[in-house]
């Protein structure tokens, strides 16, 4: 008796989506959207807002620079090898990473990015990245 039951509701349901499936035209379309005609490549842009004179609008300051790398030993490494592929802006923004998280991390750039650094410059960045961005010694 339940078995029936479920096949009659399940008929019935699919009795009921017909209407709503046959409203496309275009066969296997379920539904259509808002589309307007018009060039290929061209995108309508909307009209500008008309900002009234009493709204008030802030904003906090935003960075428009890139903050400078730490003075030291294997900073130009760094701008060398890291700026191939990114931002300096990656490293200043991380949080103070300890010294075992930044070798990780430049062995992913490695071994998964496939950044072409040598073991010897290895070295030197993660001696840099340990010497500077670390929670004990991090300058902010």
């Amino acid at each position: 008796m339940e078995k029936e039951r479920c096949i009659i509701i399940g008929i019935l349901l699919s009795l009921l989506c017909v209407p709503i499936l046959a409203e496309s035209e275009i066969s296997g379309l379920i539904r259509s959207g808002q589309y307007s005609q018009g060039t290929l490549s061209s995108v309508r842009q909307p009209s500008q807002d008309k900002q009234s004179s009493d709204g008030v609008y802030s904003v906090g300051a935003y960075p428009l620079y890139t903050p400078e790398l730490a003075q030291g030993e294997g900073r130009e490494i760094i701008q060398i090898f890291c700026r191939f592929c990114h931002s300096t802006t990656y490293i200043t923004m991380q949080p103070p990473l300890p010294a075992a998280t930044w070798e990780g991390v430049v062995h992913k750039m490695i071994n998964t990015y496939g950044a072409p650094i040598s073991e010897d410059s290895a070295k030197q960045i993660i001696s840099y990245l340990r010497a500077h961005y670390t929670p004990i010694n991090r300058k902010q």
